[in-house]
């Protein structure tokens, strides 16, 4: 497979997860609210459902200025269902939209769209029973064509077993392909573009995002390099539970000075919310079961970009540099499956936790949907029976000691091989067959 291969060539719209979400939430809500990082397709999405369209961080736009100064309120006057794109570009329209909903009673009027939150003021009022809020993510392997299909979620929690072959990602040259999927990532706009391409416009993504984003959703100006620091260190530290006083050291290495914006821990926490806020970076919460034993749960959150691409681009690494870094790529194929996992369990309504004790067991991922099944996933790269055979005595080993009794499933995701369910009830799945 070629570099240009690995991204799937499309000009039209590409489905996404949410779209039946979004669909939903316009049948029930007054409002729908769409939230993600930039270039995500959350436009794309929205301008689907939407008669009228009101681009808020157009500054090029005079009659959107002049509404914004004069009578925000105009902008709520179009044709129904009204897109407000990017509505933290104005905060007060949130009060305004929840006002006009209440006036009209009737669902399907407004989406908007935001890929930051803005001070909580501006949400002071949860907009409960009038606001439908929707995270949207980088498209998954699914969404991308990159995976079958064949394997759904939702079935393994019906106790359905996967069947089916994935020989992609499972030959000589596997770790190259996943390396390029990685670079890549689920960015809409990388679609056509040769993983170079898509390389350097990630690159781009995250140079915008420390020269001017950061500064525009927090009001706080912070030093480019600083922030760039913070994410070399968070692109280092993916997939683990790295505490702020580790990534300020991390990111401090090599700095003579310290200036009034030195790398300092509270420097650190200062970055790690604006990127939150940009929806950059999503931390994975350590799962908190009932067990049956006196062993100890760890609590500290896990790091990740909210698609590893932008670990890649943090680092300046290609596919070839990442393809030879054995460790480094195991731990960004996680992050990729937890960042899949996450989009598919999100219409289930479902959370994605890890879990990790202090006799050192972990389980790289657990799904656990509202009436309280679970199913957890044990993340490999390679395919090896030895390997498979260890990620499977480590999901046997936790589920021994968590004493909740709604298990649905314990399953190895892979990067190829056959979809099956072994004869200790674990089940394998290519991550290349999943779907929601």
């Amino acid at each position: 497979m070629s570099s240009v291969d690995i991204v799937v060539g499309m000009t039209s719209y590409v489905p996404r997860t949410v779209d039946s979400e979004v669909a939903r939430a316009l049948e029930s809500s007054g409002a729908v609210l769409i939230e993600g990082p930039k270039a995500c397709g959350k436009t794309e999405t929205a301008s689907r459902w939407v008669k009228t369209r009101v681009q808020l961080d157009d500054e090029t736009d005079a009659q959107v200025r002049s509404a914004l100064e004069v009578d925000p309120s105009i902008l709520l006057s179009g044709e129904t269902p009204v897109l407000l794109d990017e509505w933290q570009v104005a905060p007060a329209l949130w009060n305004l939209v929840r006002h006009e909903v209440d006036r009209r009673r009737l669902p399907g009027q407004f989406i908007l769209t935001g890929s930051a939150t803005p001070d909580d003021s501006a949400r002071r009022h949860s907009g409960a029973g009038r606001f439908s809020i929707i995270t949207m993510r980088p498209m998954s392997l699914y969404e991308s064509g990159l995976s079958t299909g064949e394997v759904s979620l939702s079935e393994l929690f019906d106790g359905i077993t996967p069947t089916g072959f994935s020989p992609s990602w499972n030959a000589t040259d596997a770790r190259h392909e996943i390396a390029q999927a990685i670079v890549v990532g689920g960015w809409p706009g990388n679609i056509g573009k040769s993983v170079a391409a898509a390389a350097r416009a990630n690159n781009d993504y995250l140079r915008v995002l420390r020269e001017y984003d950061i500064e525009r959703a927090t009001g706080v100006a912070r030093d480019p390099e600083t922030a760039q620091k913070v994410m070399r260190s968070l692109a280092r530290n993916v997939a683990t539970p790295a505490r702020e006083a580790t990534i300020a050291r991390d990111a401090s290495e090599g700095e003579e000075g310290r200036g009034p914006d030195a790398t300092s821990r509270a420097t650190v926490a200062g970055h790690l919310d604006a990127l939150r806020r940009l929806r950059v970076i999503e931390d994975q919460p350590a799962w908190s079961p009932n067990l049956r034993s006196a062993v100890s749960l760890r609590t500290s959150p896990k790091r990740h970009f909210v698609d590893p691409s932008l670990a890649a681009a943090a680092l300046r690494i290609d596919a070839h540099r990442l393809a030879a870094d054995t460790l480094t790529l195991g731990l960004w194929f996680e992050s990729l499956a937890v960042k899949d996992l996450r989009v598919y369990s999100q219409p289930l309504g479902a959370s994605v936790s890890y879990y990790r004790d202090d006799k050192r067991t972990e389980v790289d991922a657990v799904i656990q949907l509202p009436d309280g099944r679970w199913g957890a996933f044990e993340v490999k790269l390679g395919t090896a029976k030895e390997t498979i055979d260890t990620a499977a005595t480590t999901l046997l080993r936790m589920a021994s000691r968590v004493a909740d009794n709604r298990r649905a499933f314990l399953a190895v995701l892979t990067n190829g091989g056959i979809a099956h369910r072994r004869d200790d009830g674990v089940l394998v799945v290519p991550a290349r067959m999943l779907r929601p």
